[in-house]
């Protein structure tokens, strides 16, 4: 079935342009994961897990297998911009896919302003001559026009970024191997398990904060109506990107956790200023490298990680608009450039306002990180969810492994996390959940129920679908 006909069947037209490749694909995604992302929540993953920050990122990625999963089975059956808000709109009831969508906003909408506040201020830390207000309107701005000239200018922009990343990452792993073989540092498999600080529960606080990492793999559903070859491409380009960059984020973090120079005070004080990862580097290849890194990941959070941010949020935005559930301004699609463009702007402005408050409080950075980690698990609960009531209830599939093994397993692994993850995290997170069904029952009391369209075609059988 041609690619435009997708969108069709669910009473859309194809206004965004298909111009995205696998390859495009594989590097969005792993520039928006950021391939040296480890290196500034290194020390705060290091501290949570009792030193098995290794152990972290391989628990990460194996519960993230899960959910890619589950993302590929429902962007089959959905192949449209929007990811868990239409997955849960169209598979369970386009209420919970509101709501759905409402706690995913806590994620994309947080996320660009995130980024540009950690890269803001540790520029600011490296040039303290230019204010981290300057820094942040400097990288919203370049950001911003990147992304409304269109997608393929994204992808070049980002494709350039992701090379120089994946150079600083081989030149750092380089070092720290030459450094260990030269007696620097101490070989231990202990990133991976220390018996005197191994519980389960200590694991899974660690993983609630190492998933920061992660998120970026399910930001390429959001590209379903941009990719050459539809929705079969974009469940096996988050594959790709979630096993690759598990493995880049496994090794880094072994290599630093070897060479950080005192142990027990890290895991006693924390990393309050981000910096445990840097001091690894010194102690590696000394001042250099260490500066190397920081700037790097400035850079890397600060230009194309926050970019596709953007693109991911612009196009959530875009897609709940066009279902009547966002003001509809944020539905306008640019003609010449093919890409939403209110959305993407009022992105960039939401994102500038966000960091610039944020930047004023002492806890923004850790207060935004909690809650982008808290509303993306709870997302990805409800995408498993969607598997097993959209295919084995609605449609009665008998693949029992696809669509109530795989997602029952990966919602398992995640609802543990949730339950000890931050404290402060769930308050504010269920918080936002709760003005979400306010929002929801102002909608119902002002007769704008939410509904999706192109409903009809979704009851068909699973074997119809799979001839599909």
């Amino acid at each position: 079935m041609p690619d435009h006909d997708e969108l069709k069947r669910y009473g859309y037209t194809q206004e965004l342009a298909r111009r995205l490749r696998f390859r495009d694909l594989v590097a969005y995604g792993l520039v928006y994961m950021v391939p040296i992302a480890p290196m500034a929540i290194f020390g705060s993953v290091y501290a949570g897990s009792g030193g098995m920050v290794a152990l972290a990122y391989a628990v990460g990625v194996v519960a993230l297998v899960f959910t890619a999963f589950s993302y590929a089975q429902m962007v089959k059956a959905f192949p449209m911009s929007g990811s868990v808000y239409n997955y849960a709109g169209r598979g369970i009831s386009a209420p919970v896919g509101f709501l759905a969508g409402w706690v995913i906003l806590l994620d994309y909408v947080l996320v660009p302003g995130l980024l540009y506040l950690v890269a803001s201020v540790a520029m600011h830390a490296t040039v303290p001559a230019v204010p981290v207000w300057l820094w942040l309107l400097g990288f919203v701005a370049v950001n911003t026009i990147v992304n409304s000239v269109g997608i393929r200018m994204t992808a070049m922009v980002t494709r350039v970024m992701l090379v120089g990343e994946l150079i600083i990452l081989a030149v750092f792993l380089g070092v720290a191997c030459w450094a260990l073989a030269s007696g620097r540092g101490r070989f231990s498999w202990d990133a991976f398990y220390n018996s005197d600080t191994f519980t389960w529960s200590v694991v899974a606080g660690a993983v609630s904060i190492a998933v920061l990492s992660f998120l970026g793999f399910d930001g390429i559903s959001m590209l379903a109506e941009e990719a050459k070859g539809g929705s079969r491409q974009i469940g096996r380009a988050m594959a790709t990107v979630l096993v690759l960059a598990g493995v880049l984020f496994i090794a880094q973090t072994w290599l630093a956790a070897m060479l950080v120079p005192d142990p027990g005070v890290l895991l006693a004080q924390g990393d309050p200023n981000g910096t445990a990862f840097y001091g690894a580097a010194a102690a590696a290849g000394g001042g250099w490298l260490a500066t190397l890194c920081a700037v790097a990941t400035a850079i890397a959070w600060g230009l194309p990680n926050s970019m596709v941010a953007q693109v991911a949020t612009s196009r959530l935005l875009y897609a709940m608009a066009r279902d009547r559930q966002l003001p509809a301004f944020l539905a306008k699609v640019s003609v010449r450039r093919n890409v939403p463009i209110n959305a993407t702007l009022l992105t960039g402005v939401v994102s500038l306002a966000l960091g610039l408050y944020m930047a004023t409080r002492a806890d923004g950075i850790t207060l935004l990180s909690s809650l982008i980690n808290f509303g993306a698990m709870v997302a990805f609960l409800v995408l498993h969810v969607s598997v097993v009531v959209h295919h084995l209830i609605r449609r009665r599939s008998g693949n029992w492994w696809a669509h109530l093994v795989m997602p029952g397993i990966g919602f398992a692994i995640l609802a543990y996390v949730v339950v000890n993850a931050n404290i402060a995290a769930q308050r504010l997170g269920l918080a936002w959940l709760a003005l979400g069904v306010v929002v929801l029952a102002g909608l119902y009391a002002t007769g704008r129920r939410p509904s999706l369209s192109g409903l009809v075609p979704v009851q068909r059988s699973a074997r119809d679908l799979e001839r599909v």
